[in-house]
């Protein structure tokens, strides 16, 4: 520290503030970063101007937009679609399921988010694993890793990667175009697939995952009841194709006709006007059911049909709809094992109750035989005098919003086509990234997929802030000095070594650094180090950018350094251990891979 100068020594001093507190995670991300952006201007290392550009960079901007996209693409039903032909063509064994679900997330990850293509396919990949009667844990981690791995085929795939060629331009280099780095991903999926079916498969556990591998319902699904019309489009199909062909994704479990519960099996039984189904379906649909024709949820029609008070159809929305709620039963509460019907919710409370979440066990009996338990979530419709009687019950825990809207499906394929425009608009240098990203966006809300209030909604504003915020610490590394400073060290300690250790050296740092940090944090932070040290060493700074990304990205070490990671840490029963011992081998294919590409693809 005897070498620094004032402007280095207040860097330092920000920075290692700012990594305490990413690492203590005293506070949430975002804040951190509008911290890191008030010291970078109060300190004077940055105008106020450069300090607040993050928020108008392109990586913000273009992250944004993402969100906005992979929204329309999930509430249309596009990436469900994709999940359930995965899952087809996943076959019965565990190799040939592997071979088909990595590639496949890892391509759905390139131009989605990949936490979101781990959540689209958790309950995919899970009812799979049962229907197959292979272990969860077995199919799982694959799936995680490849979500990470496929993040690295587009730029536009992972924040890192927008950062990166942030910090390129900085230097006056031209930054990456979005399918730069598909030659390093492409090979990255393929070569982490064919480590997991030749080594790693042997090194995945056999566990017996959380209620979740057991029971999938639990992840986004509510359990309800729909009474047939005249004019719905189930009648005369089979309960099989009910729930599979049907327009709403619903999982028919029960079928009661004239008041008596049909025997099983009930997969060739054909519906008929008056049937009241029970299924298990999502909270989008159960929104899509009450405003669709030839469809009821029961309980409402129940109620209509007695001519009930019509305080339970007030409205306190701006659309005419009622009101819905979710309601938690209170450990301890008096609610506990009394049955739904025998509570009777409106004559009680003034509400209806539509539908039921449990965290275990399957639920199959009419919602009104349903002894209610702990920790059960209610779905709620009822006027807000209503509502308020139920939150001030001591037997229930709390009141949340049922957040949920109607899914247009038939929208599923100008989506599609609004995603795939996106990126061909910035492959081919159509629109900036930037642009193109805006671009798609405002189409998936004047087109319908999204809702203005849906397309704002969308966007993480934690991430958002977060990377505004971490775009000027790199820009101010740069102006301090600091980054010259750390690559002369750098510089000193591997000046005799070849190109290839030094990028592996700078792969294990930031590989090791990206465990406790995001991968936005991390490149943010050695990003124009690894430019700084390219230039003494007188090589091109984009394979020494693009490994610190990519480092950032695909180090699979430990679980707690991918989100993806700890999504599927409890439904697949993992231990610690479980992700050092495949993830640790699989960074070093990865590395192996990134440190021979990067090169040739950016000679100097």
């Amino acid at each position: 520290m005897a070498g620094l100068d004032t402007p280095q020594l207040i860097f330092f001093v920000i920075l290692g503030a700012a990594f305490l507190l990413l690492l203590t995670e005293r506070l949430r991300n975002d804040v951190v970063a509008l911290l890191i952006v008030l010291a970078l201007s109060v300190s004077g290392l940055l105008k106020p101007d450069k300090a607040l550009s993050g928020f108008g960079s392109e990586p913000a901007i273009v992250v944004a937009a993402i969100f906005v996209l992979s929204a329309a693409l999930h509430r249309t039903g596009v990436s469900d679609a994709l999940g359930r032909a995965v899952a087809r063509l996943a076959g019965a064994g565990l190799a040939r399921a592997l071979a088909v679900i990595m590639p496949s997330v890892a391509l759905l990850s390139a131009f989605t988010h990949h936490l979101t293509t781990t959540a689209i396919m958790l309950p995919v990949t899970l009812d799979l694993a049962r229907s197959r009667k292979i272990p969860a844990s077995r199919l799982l981690m694959p799936m995680s890793f490849a979500a990470s791995l496929g993040t690295t085929i587009t730029i536009i795939g992972a924040p890192a990667f927008l950062i990166a060629s942030q910090a390129l331009r900085e230097a006056g280099r031209p930054g990456l175009g979005i399918f730069s780095i598909a030659p390093i991903g492409l090979a990255l999926s393929a070569a982490g697939t064919i480590f997991i079916l030749l080594v790693g498969r042997w090194l995945l556990p056999e566990r017996k995952g959380a209620d979740t591998a057991t029971d999938p319902f639990r992840l986004d699904e509510y359990f309800t009841e729909l009474t047939v019309l005249d004019d719905s489009p189930f009648r005369g199909k089979t309960v099989r194709e009910v729930g599979r062909d049907g327009p709403y994704r619903v999982k028919v479990v029960g079928l009661v006709r004239d008041g008596r519960r049909a025997q099983r099996p009930l997969g060739d039984r054909r519906v008929e006007p008056g049937d009241v189904l029970l299924v298990r379906t999502t909270p989008e649909d159960i929104i899509a059911i009450r405003s669709e024709a030839g469809v009821e949820l029961h309980p409402v029609a129940q109620y209509q049909s007695r001519g009930a008070p019509s305080r339970e159809a007030t409205s306190s929305g701006d659309d005419g709809a009622p009101r819905l709620v979710q309601a938690v039963v209170a450990p301890r509460s008096e609610l506990a094992g009394r049955t739904i019907g025998a509570l009777d919710f409106h004559r009680r409370y003034g509400v209806i109750v539509l539908g039921l979440w449990r965290r275990a066990g399957w639920l199959d009996e009419e919602i009104a035989q349903t002894p209610l338990r702990p920790g059960d979530v209610l779905v709620l419709q009822g006027d807000d005098e209503a509502l308020e009687r139920v939150a001030n019950d001591p037997g229930i825990l709390m009141l949340v919003p049922f957040h949920a809207e109607r899914s247009p499906r038939r929208k599923g394929p100008l989506a599609a086509a609004i995603m795939l425009a996106t990126v061909l608009l910035a492959a081919f240098d159509v629109l900036s990234i930037e642009m193109a990203g805006l671009a798609g966006a405002v189409a998936t809300v004047l087109t319908g997929c999204l809702t203005a209030s849906q397309a704002y909604r969308a966007i993480d504003a934690r991430i958002y802030v977060f990377i505004a915020g971490a775009i000027p610490l790199g820009a101010a590394m740069k102006s301090s000095g600091a980054a010259d400073t750390l690559a002369g060290w750098l510089q000193g300690a591997v000046a005799d070594w070849s190109e290839t250790a030094v990028l592996l050296a700078l792969f294990a740092v930031v590989a090791v650094v990206t465990q406790f940090m995001s991968d936005s944090a991390t490149t943010a932070l050695f990003a124009p180090v690894a430019v700084a040290l390219a230039d003494v060493l007188g090589h091109a700074p984009e394979p020494y950018v693009v490994t610190v990304a990519m480092a950032s990205v695909v180090a699979f070490l430990t679980p707690i350094g991918h989100h993806g990671n700890l999504l599927v840490y409890g439904p697949g029963g993992y231990r610690f251990g479980d992700f050092v011992r495949v993830g640790a081998p699989l960074t070093l294919v990865s590395a192996a891979v990134v440190v021979m590409l990067a090169p040739i693809l950016w000679p100097a």
